[in-house]
């Protein structure tokens, strides 16, 4: 018997940089071991409302990370302008109740970040006291388990809010710039810290002015204990942070700037770093004391810092303290290459993955006039007609692939448990804040399309459409109140997926065995795997 799956090939359009689906037959392929019977299960369709333009949903889904049954209401309430205003606004943001009281009651939420590392400090201390035996070892492994508690609590939250906040493009965003300025939960400190950098150093500044983004990572203990500025001090230069910021958060690597320039802005970075005591305050000369900066764990140190003058891409800084950093950030982002650059990454992201050059220029020219307005920037992209050009060419990574199946497999019920989601990414190899090097995961197709990518996201999409992926059961370990596989043939379907599916799959789920089979068809189809 013929195998359906084998037979939905869409042919690439080689008109659009980085469009077309070459990857669609190996995708498929992975479904050649289930068998398919000759009598097709038929989908109960539901009689459809009139649903918008495929050409609207395909926009939809690209700005949000996968349509559900709210998102696709709201856009037929507003339309296409007024729901890209609300997105770009970012006010829309709260959580469905019941989601938010799983949110709330972590202690990565409700804890302050600097009491838990004051806690964390004294707790490192008092084992180091202990002499080596059992009891030491169990101190560690309890302080040690704590700490991946807190990080898999930061993960858990992003993920329920990829999923269920209406505020989808803010959350999308939110992900974009935990990727671009990366830090890595397994160094130092950073698994008590990831979900503090998430939620007060990303996600306020995710539509906002690209300056206070960056200071809010600069200032954040996450980013200075990751890339070692907490070490750099005058008399003892780290270049490691000023480098990256130059490099991968704002100009990039061919801009123009020198190792001198590096070398300038590192000795502008010494003093800041972190204190993660308490209520002490380092001892400092009178003339310094009113240059001192804390804020939660974040410290400039002016007994730290070298206040001789420097030159920045051509233009003198002062020694001054804390002053010269907001100095040379100002200076750093008015660079036309800071524009281009951002511009560039986000239209890697939304785009293309070799984006069109005169798209770039236009996004880049609005930062430029905003002052880094990433909002605005994001609307110049939104309403080009290179975005629709794209729209179903551009292969989802492995975040967008997970949290769109999980919105539209279960449409805003809420799952109980977020380890899978959190496993899934970790075998799709895009862990949450899993990144070991500084330069983030990439934005292009060829990082996310080997044979064992496709072969796991095709186990994916079986677990989610059986029903027997876990996401019900109770992370406290008491006994699931729901169960059953997804019903993927509802009403959103027929409004918002069926119109835009290529003809190959709609044959393919039509000659499905069962729903939990037809679910898998759909979720491992290519149309779900491009957006």
């Amino acid at each position: 018997m013929t195998n359906p799956i084998k037979m939905i090939r869409p042919v690439p359009d080689a008109t659009f940089p980085g469009g077309g689906r070459p990857l669609v037959t190996r995708l498929l392929g992975l479904a050649t071991g289930l068998a398919i019977a000759s009598a097709a299960f038929a989908a109960p369709a539901p009689t459809p409302e009139p649903a918008p333009p495929p050409a609207d949903l395909e926009w939809l889904n690209r700005v949000t990370f996968g349509v559900d049954s709210a998102s696709l209401a709201r856009f037929e309430k507003l339309g296409r302008k007024r729901f890209l205003d609300e997105q770009l606004s970012g006010r829309n943001d709260a959580l469905p109740a019941l989601i938010a009281q799983q949110v709330e009651v972590l202690d990565v939420t409700r804890l302050s970040p600097t009491a838990v590392m004051a806690e964390t400090v004294a707790e490192n201390q008092r084992i180091k006291a202990i002499p080596e035996g059992d009891e030491k070892q169990a101190a560690r492994k309890a302080l040690n388990e704590r700490g991946n508690q807190f990080a898999y609590q930061a993960a858990r939250v992003e993920l329920l809010r990829a999923v269920y906040s209406p505020a989808q493009l803010k959350e999308q965003m939110t992900w974009f710039w935990l990727n671009h300025f990366s830090v890595f939960q397994y160094k130092a400190n950073l698994r008590w810290l990831v979900g503090d950098y998430a939620e007060h150093a990303i996600r306020p500044h995710a539509l906002g002015h690209f300056r206070d983004l960056v200071m809010a990572t600069l200032t954040h203990p996450a980013m200075l204990e990751y890339l070692d500025n907490a070490q750099n001090a005058n008399g003892h230069i780290n270049e490691n942070y000023a480098r990256e910021l130059m490099e991968l958060h704002t100009l990039g690597v061919d801009a123009g700037y020198t190792q001198a320039d590096v070398q300038q802005l590192a000795h502008i970075l010494t003093g800041i770093g972190v204190n993660f005591a308490d209520d002490k305050t380092p001892k400092l000369k009178p003339e310094w004391q009113a240059l001192y900066r804390r804020a939660g764990n974040f410290e400039f140190n002016p007994a730290r810092h070298d206040f001789s003058d420097k030159t920045l891409l051509g233009h003198a800084i002062r020694g001054a303290g804390f002053a010269e950093v907001e100095q040379a950030v100002d200076l750093i982002i008015r660079q036309p290459a800071c524009a281009k650059f951002i511009s560039r990454e986000l239209a890697t992201y939304f785009v293309a993955d070799a984006p069109p050059p005169a798209l770039v220029d236009r996004m880049a020219k609005t930062f430029q006039r905003t002052n880094g307005d990433i909002a605005a920037v994001l609307r110049t992209l939104f309403e080009s007609r290179e975005l629709t050009q794209s729209l179903g060419k551009k292969f989802k990574d492995p975040m967008q692939f997970v949290v769109a199946s999980i919105r539209l497999a279960y449409d805003g019920r809420p799952i109980a448990n977020t380890h899978p989601l959190v496993n899934w990414l970790n075998g799709l190899g895009e862990p949450l804040f899993g990144r070991l090097t500084p330069d983030g995961y990439a934005l292009t197709e060829a990082a996310w399309t080997g044979t064992g990518q496709l072969s796991r996201r095709f186990d994916i999409a079986r677990a989610i459409a059986s029903g027997n992926a876990g996401l019900f059961d109770p992370e406290d370990g008491s006994s699931a109140t729901t169960t059953g596989f997804p019903q993927l043939s509802s009403r959103l379907y027929y409004a918002a997926i069926e119109p835009r599916l290529s003809a190959p799959v709609r044959e393919a789920l039509d000659r499905a065995n069962s729903q939990q089979e037809w679910n898998t068809f759909l979720l491992a189809s290519p149309d779900a795997n491009y957006r």
